[in-house]
């Protein structure tokens, strides 16, 4: 999630381009494959895989915490990455809880950002303890909003996203988001088709045919935002390739 100046510009544009053409009905499906197919690739004990600022970081009883209080606060937003592959295709599930006025969300194909320790920029499936972004699809450090909460949105070359349909409103898709406790995030990137579930509902769906901004590969991050205080939690961190 980012802050209100980006989301004012970049809201402006998506709405201006929006054209809603389809309308999916059924929310609470699962996505492909079998969860056997998924591998852990957090063993709940140590950071083995990963790399991140451990005074901001920590882990207990198989949950890995990024934490901010008015004491001890980020300059820039710092990612815990996962440094063991750099997945082009692939589904990834976590569960996650975040305090009510946390920032945090998953990013994926990604890359470091020069001269920024544990910066990351690339797509990203927003959560924050608000429920205002969860599920959504933005760009960090890049294009901004790509596919808000409850769009289908194709990106198209140098503009901006056009809304080619609806997965359903944003609120009712909120309603789906328990707050205050645990939830279950599946990312599904196929192609550059990616499409963001919450609890097993379908929130945002994004195919991008931006051939100069797009990626195909990269790294997988989760996110600490610059707050004044904030806790986000995952556990239980799956991947499929």
């Amino acid at each position: 999630m980012k802050i209100t100046t980006a989301f004012t510009i970049a809201a402006i544009g998506i709405f201006g381009a929006s054209c809603q053409t389809s309308v999916k009905t059924s929310q609470n499906h699962s996505a492909t494959g079998s969860e056997k197919e998924f591998i852990q690739i957090f063993d709940g004990k140590t950071f083995n895989g990963w790399e991140c600022d451990t005074s901001f970081w920590t882990i207990s009883n198989g949950v890995i915490k990024g934490w901010e209080t008015q004491q001890h606060q980020l300059k820039q937003n710092s990612f815990l990455i996962y440094t063991r592959t750099q997945p082009s295709d692939f589904e990834l599930k976590a569960e996650y809880r975040i305090s009510e006025r946390g920032n945090s969300g998953i990013q994926y194909r990604s890359e470091k950002v020069d001269g920024i320790p544990y910066a990351l920029k690339g797509y990203q499936a927003d959560i924050d303890g608000a429920n205002v972004y969860t599920g959504q699809n933005y760009e960090e450090r890049g294009r901004g909003f790509l596919a808000r909460r409850g769009e289908i949105a194709s990106l198209p070359t140098d503009g901006k996203p056009i809304i080619t349909g609806s997965l359903g409103n944003s609120d009712s898709l909120k309603n789906l988001i328990r707050k205050n406790d645990w939830n279950e995030i599946h990312l599904v990137v196929k192609g550059f088709h990616m499409k963001h579930y919450i609890n097993g509902a379908l929130m945002s769906e994004a195919i991008d045919n931006d051939t100069v901004n797009r990626k195909s590969s990269g790294l997988i991050g989760f996110q600490l935002h610059v707050a004044p205080a904030m806790t986000i939690e995952f556990r239980n961190i799956r991947l499929k390739q």
